[in-house]
């Protein structure tokens, strides 16, 4: 009798697995989708090749002269052919201010959402899993937070801040501020959600296995539950970056945000509107469109990742 071998069918890629998901074909068959992430991945790139792509560096003094304040775009009259987007009131080019000040939006829209997403994870997973008056405790506290509007906390923060240290320092660390401010505002979003979605996983057999093989509190939580509330984090961290940048921009607007030195969308926007009824418009309207179309396609995207990775709304 001979013997008969078996050729096990070797395993399909991570990159193959991701291929035939649910989620790639509706990216596939959704245009709406595509041009959102072609136009974000367009902003990343021209926010990271800032120092490549930009004309002028807006942080080199040597470069700026303020007798080019308030050039126009170079297709209007008055243009100038070496700055295809005109000037601001400093005279700094507005392509290269609209660059690095992409770069800066991004940098705080994402490193505050990261912030709010370690902390909205750390509270909900412990306060889903423990339960109790742990459980209590901590989601009064988050009702107590979301009582309050990020700009209303966010306002009192930086002025007290800039009002007890000087501003001089304020602007050597906005940045950093506008980021704990920001992120730590936001944190209840996760932690509501998470919390809901550890409640239910919590339940199931898988994690009472772990806990019969000996597992440890951490190590179910981190490494088993968390794993399975990736979705609706996915979800949130979208429109959360959208929100970021929004408050971002707001602040710096009402001047507690990133100083005109350092140039966000949100001060390029608020150091322009004085001159928009002057007739330098484009100081103010070409960074507000870019503001704009850049936290439409982060809302747009956020959409489509609700509605692709909630089973509840999927109709095959």
């Amino acid at each position: 009798m001979s013997d008969t071998s078996f050729q096990m069918d070797p395993q399909p890629s991570a990159w193959q697995r991701f291929k035939d998901s649910h989620f790639f074909h509706s990216f596939k068959i959704d245009r709406v989708a595509q041009l959102s992430f072609l136009i974000f991945i367009t902003y990343v790139i021209l926010a990271l090749g800032a120092p490549l792509l930009s004309p002028y560096d807006p942080y080199d003094l040597s470069q700026v002269d303020i007798l080019d304040s308030e050039i126009p775009p170079s297709w209007e009259e008055e243009g100038d052919e070496r700055f295809y987007l005109g000037t601001d009131a400093q005279g700094r080019d507005m392509l290269s201010t609209i660059l690095y000040g992409t770069r800066v939006s991004l940098t705080i829209g994402i490193c505050a959402v990261l912030l709010q997403a370690f902390l909205g994870i750390v509270i909900g997973l412990t306060a889903g899993y423990v339960g109790g008056r742990v459980d209590s405790l901590l989601m009064r506290f988050a009702d107590i937070q979301l009582s309050f509007s990020t700009m209303m906390v966010a306002i009192i923060v930086l002025a007290v801040f800039q009002a007890t240290f000087g501003t001089e320092l304020y602007q050597d660390l906005a940045m950093i501020m506008l980021i704990l401010v920001i992120g730590i505002a936001e944190w209840p979003q996760y932690a509501r959600t998470i919390r809901a979605s550890v409640l239910a996983e919590k339940k199931k057999e898988y994690v009472d296995a772990a806990r019969v093989m000996g597992f440890g509190r951490l190590r179910i939580m981190f490494r088993h539950i968390l794993p399975n509330t990736l979705s609706p984090i996915l979800v949130i961290s979208t429109v959360q970056v959208a929100n970021a940048i929004i408050s971002e921009a707001s602040l710096s607007f009402l001047g507690l945000g990133m100083p005109v030195s350092q140039p966000s969308l949100g001060s390029l926007i608020s150091s322009g509107f004085e001159y928009i009824f002057s007739g330098s418009w484009w100081i103010t309207v070409i960074p507000g469109v870019v503001l704009v179309v850049l936290v439409l396609v982060m809302n747009l995207l956020g959409d489509w990742m609700r509605d692709v990775l909630n089973p509840k709304l999927y109709k095959g």
